[in-house]
């Protein structure tokens, strides 16, 4: 099995130990760190990755060709847009919506997809590609798996934020990615010279280099 699926399942697992964790549940209907989400909706949104994962392994699309990971993002309405844009508000709603069982019951759902992909995962071939609907374009399997590693590692630490917990510790081998995904990100949004001054040069920093 190749390290990013080996580190999505990592990401993942750590996901569900925190979605677990009491302080969650107790905060469960209060507001999280993030503008117009709750808990309860981050929550939701977090275990989510796992069901967008889940729905693509089934089938074998071998017939359309890919596109690059950043141009995945740069045609993507909700990179750059605003909390109030359909893309962002659709997002939350669809949080909202997976949470509304309980956070017992959005724990074990997740638990289950989890242990369902430890087997499909490895399974999958290695040029797997598969087609996003939502986006109506198609990825490269691990490429899309890079993408969720990094909404888990993301949305973990949002949520650990909200529940007064310390952001759940990963491996390099699950950092690092996200780390270099997020970099490029940034120089793709705002050019190589910013994020190079913002990282050497507090001085002459811009304001923000955030990825999205």
């Amino acid at each position: 099995m190749g390290e990013i699926r080996e580190s999505y399942l990592v990401a993942a697992s750590s996901a569900v130990a925190l979605l677990r964790d009491p302080a969650v549940a107790a905060a469960w209907d209060k507001p999280s760190a993030l503008l117009e989400f709750s808990v309860a909706g981050l929550a939701g949104h977090l275990a989510h990755q796992l069901v967008r994962v889940e729905a693509l392994l089934p089938g074998t699309e071998q017939d359309v060709d890919p596109i690059p990971l950043l141009e995945h993002y740069a045609r993507s309405a909700w990179v750059q847009a605003g909390l109030d844009h359909e893309s962002n508000v659709g997002i939350r709603q669809a949080g909202e919506a997976a949470a509304k069982e309980g956070p017992a019951a959005v724990a074990a759902r997740t638990e289950t997809l989890l242990a369902a992909q430890r087997t499909a995962l490895p399974a999958q071939p290695d040029d797997r590609i598969v087609h996003i609907a939502s986006s109506g374009w198609s990825l490269r399997l691990d490429d899309f798996l890079l993408t969720r590693v990094m909404e888990l590692v993301v949305h973990a630490d949002d949520l650990a934020s909200s529940v007064g917990l310390e952001t759940p510790a990963l491996p390099s081998t699950v950092i690092d990615p996200v780390v270099d995904l997020l970099a490029r990100l940034a120089v793709h949004r705002h050019g190589a010279t910013a994020v190079i001054r913002t990282l050497s040069r507090a001085e002459r920093a811009p304001a923000t280099i955030s990825a999205f």
